[in-house]
């Protein structure tokens, strides 16, 4: 039976990272096939080292290649642009056997991600502080701030993630003792850098919060019912001075 292209093209793909799933196994055993399949094999690897160094430098190159290897047999990159691969290694880290032991993992995949996110997201301008200086009380309630695209958070319940990513990022000697605790981390793209900045719960909520195009009133209303303890004005003075913000018209 005559192959359609579309079918052939899936049976080479096939050949590639799983040979003896693929129906061209006559092709698939020539030698040159093989070079090719360890080509592709290896430039998958390598793209995984390149956009998680800091689960890397945690587990070990050897480890982490072995691991690598297994996922790009079962999530080949779909994307020619390598910089973007790996959006299920977080979860495949979570659910492989050999990682059980380092639960935290998958999450410090997740920052590993988002730095990239950070680092390739679209230029924006950034919060204009006269124009915002110039409000009236009533239209600065009404406010609405956008987060660039250039900027990323997450909160990681009941895990130091944020202190685990950063030091292995920054190649520094963890705290002893690490305290084991939720925290948040805000990564985002200033200057042509990629910065990174501690969060409690509710800074995320209220960047959570803008993002969905909350008011700023209501959205710091919402953040300080989640920790009655947070310092509105304290957290946007960190966030503009960290040029989180793009700015839409206020209502």
């Amino acid at each position: 039976m005559t192959q359609s292209l579309t079918e052939f093209q899936h049976a080479f793909v096939q050949g590639l990272y799983d040979p003896d799933a693929s129906s061209l196994a006559t092709l698939t055993e020539q030698p040159g096939f093989k070079v090719y399949r360890n080509t592709v094999m290896k430039g998958a690897v390598d793209a995984l080292q390149a956009n998680f160094p800091t689960v890397e430098r945690l587990v070990g190159t050897e480890w982490f290649v072995a691991a690598a290897a297994i996922h790009a047999r079962q999530s080949p990159p779909i994307d020619a642009r390598l910089m973007h691969y790996g959006s299920e290694f977080a979860r495949f880290l979570e659910g492989f056997e050999h990682a059980q032991q380092l639960p935290y993992l998958g999450n410090v995949a997740r920052l590993d991600q988002l730095w990239t996110h950070c680092h390739t997201a679209a230029e924006e301008p950034g919060i204009d502080l006269q124009r915002i200086a110039g409000l009236a009380p009533a239209q600065l309630a009404s406010l609405v701030l956008t987060p660039r695209a250039a900027a990323g958070w997450r909160w990681f319940a009941g895990q130091p993630v944020f202190t685990l990513w950063r030091h292995n990022r920054e190649q520094r000697a963890l705290p002893d003792p690490l305290d084991w605790r939720g925290e948040g981390a805000l990564l985002v793209r200033s200057g042509g850098a990629v910065g990174w900045h501690p969060l409690e719960i509710g800074d995320c909520a209220f960047l959570d919060a803008c993002a969905a195009a909350t008011p700023l009133a209501e959205a710091a209303q919402l953040a300080s019912d989640l920790q009655p303890s947070l310092d509105i004005t304290e957290l946007l003075t960190r966030l503009v001075n960290a040029d989180v913000f793009a700015m839409t018209a206020p209502s």
